[in-house]
């Protein structure tokens, strides 16, 4: 009865670690960028795009097409990092809370 007590209490600390660092996630600010950095997009880790900068230069009616490719870019670029970030809380907060292999949480 003993582990199950040492497992409940952990499971909860678990989560309020979660709910801690999903909060964090939504106020934590990523940068992709494309094209050399001529086009930047800020967005949460949890996926908010907060802003679009791109770099004067571009701005050409005839390579409309580029900027559009270089903004999807970029903003697959800040996706990407807000995933690892994310991965990376998750690692720390499941540390010591033994989950079966391939469990991702959360769930």
């Amino acid at each position: 009865m003993k582990d199950i007590m040492g497992l409940m209490k952990k499971a909860q600390e678990m989560q309020a670690k979660m709910q801690e660092m999903q909060a964090e996630l939504e106020r934590t600010e990523v940068e992709g960028q494309s094209g050399g950095g001529v086009v930047r997009v800020t967005m949460t880790a949890k996926g908010a795009l907060k802003g679009v900068a791109i770099d004067a230069s571009l701005l050409k009616p005839e390579e409309k097409e580029i900027v559009e490719d270089l903004l999807i870019a970029a903003h697959e670029d800040a996706r990407k990092k807000g995933e690892r970030l994310m991965e990376d809380k998750m690692k720390a907060a499941t540390a010591g809370l033994p989950l079966p292999p391939g469990m991702k949480l959360p769930f």
